[in-house]
């Protein structure tokens, strides 16, 4: 199987968030933005296995500035590590203040997707061809992500 490099699967998805998004003072819901960016992040795992694929974790999501009513909001996604059938996407995201062009790094999530077969068993995908620097070490500190998730995960069937 030949493997896709990350170029291939990078998303950059763009929305005016509006004031059904937001809650009395203006500010937008952490769960709307956390739908737009399972949103990004899903179609850059759909790009590399070009099969219909699922979120089987969020890692982590942290916000760090709020986003308001009519601000530009912009998720970058793009995979960070691909294993057998698993493979995690980072997204990005930046608000801007469309009156004053200021932009912020409002938050940065990691998702793990796994990938199916119409069966809903999951496939093996592509490996991962790492083209930068950036690349090489986003890779490497998702497969550290990786390695605590397994560890975890063998820690709570431990004590169940």
């Amino acid at each position: 199987m030949d493997g896709k490099k990350v170029s291939q699967s990078r998303v950059v998805l763009a929305q005016v968030m509006h004031p059904e998004d937001a809650n009395s003072a203006g500010n937008i819901h952490g769960g709307a933005i956390m739908k737009l960016i399972d949103t990004a992040a899903g179609v850059s795992a759909l790009r590399h296995a070009r099969a219909n694929v699922v979120t089987a974790a969020i890692d982590r999501i942290d916000f760090h500035h709020p986003v308001f009513i009519g601000d530009f909001l912009t998720l970058k996604a793009s995979l960070n590590f691909v294993g057998k059938t698993s493979m995690e996407v980072g997204v990005r995201v930046e608000s801007e203040n469309p009156l004053t062009g200021e932009k912020k790094h409002t938050g940065s999530a990691y998702l793990t997707y796994v990938a199916l077969d119409r069966n809903n068993r999951p496939i093996v995908l592509p490996p991962l061809i790492l083209e930068t620097d950036e690349d090489i070490h986003r890779n490497k500190e998702a497969q550290e992500r990786r390695q605590m998730r397994l560890a975890e995960r063998k820690k709570e069937k431990q004590s169940r």
